[in-house]
């Protein structure tokens, strides 16, 4: 029970927060255009069931890609599209076309569409989210998964408008999102298994993943987001303003 109350266990639970809110804007939209058609007396237990059923399908896909971060290289593929999501977070783009989300006026149709929509929008959340766990969570990384997405859903679901309109006012929020996956995506590179066991693929080079070379390899992750994503901002913003002359 001790090691539910460390510093590293609640480090992790908020990048798990952080991430789920920063990553999952769209599931309160996802859910309230599934549920749009019900009747008004079952558009709450539409949402409440929909909801149950994504955090249990989002915790199995995490646990399935916690096993297979163990593989060698994995971990290298995955800091890579970490960085790449954190990017991506960064540069601004066309609102997101949720036309295709069909509601339903059945109760069970409308929670399996939100279930299948989550499912498919949810592989950035749980890369991320995987990495982040890997990383801090030491032998509990499951019940801080768990803990964090029922702290972040309700989150998700009730208080969206307002996460947006905060993100709206205070655009750094944004870009510490972005540098957090970068962060994480720099401490996960240097602990895949191909590059810190001996007995992984001997041949390829080792380094051995200090508290320190963890440290500076997130420092480095967070750094090269926050330049990559100024760098296709600025390159974003230039070709507007040729479109517009």
């Amino acid at each position: 029970m001790a090691e539910f109350i460390t510093p590293a266990f609640w480090i992790a639970v908020g990048q798990i927060i952080m991430i789920d809110i920063l990553l999952g804007g769209d599931n309160a939209v996802v859910i309230a255009l599934a549920c749009r058609k019900l009747p008004p007396n079952l558009r709450t237990r539409g949402i409440l069931w929909g909801t149950a059923g994504a955090i249990v399908m989002r915790v199995a896909l995490i646990f399935f890609a916690l096993q297979l971060l163990a593989i060698p290289f994995l971990k290298i593929v995955g800091a890579l599209l970490l960085v790449w999501i954190g990017v991506k977070l960064l540069v601004p783009e066309a609102e997101d076309d949720h036309s295709k989300i069909e509601g339903s006026d059945r109760l069970w149709g409308a929670v399996k569409t939100v279930i299948i929509a989550d499912l498919v929008m949810s592989v950035d959340n749980v890369i991320a989210i995987a990495g982040a766990a890997g990383n801090v969570g030491g032998g509990h990384t499951m019940p801080l998964v768990i803990f964090g997405l029922l702290v972040s859903i309700p989150i998700i679901v009730w208080g969206s408008q307002l996460v947006i309109k905060l993100m709206d006012r205070f655009p750094i929020i944004i870009t510490a999102g972005g540098m957090l996956l970068g962060w994480i995506a720099g401490s996960m590179l240097v602990t895949d298994p191909a590059l810190v066991s001996p007995a992984v693929v001997p041949d390829f080079p080792k380094i051995v993943p200090t508290e320190t070379i963890k440290y500076a390899a997130g420092i480095a992750g967070a750094l090269l987001v926050l330049a990559l994503g100024k760098i296709l901002v600025a390159r974003q913003s230039a070709g507007n303003a040729e479109e517009s002359a």
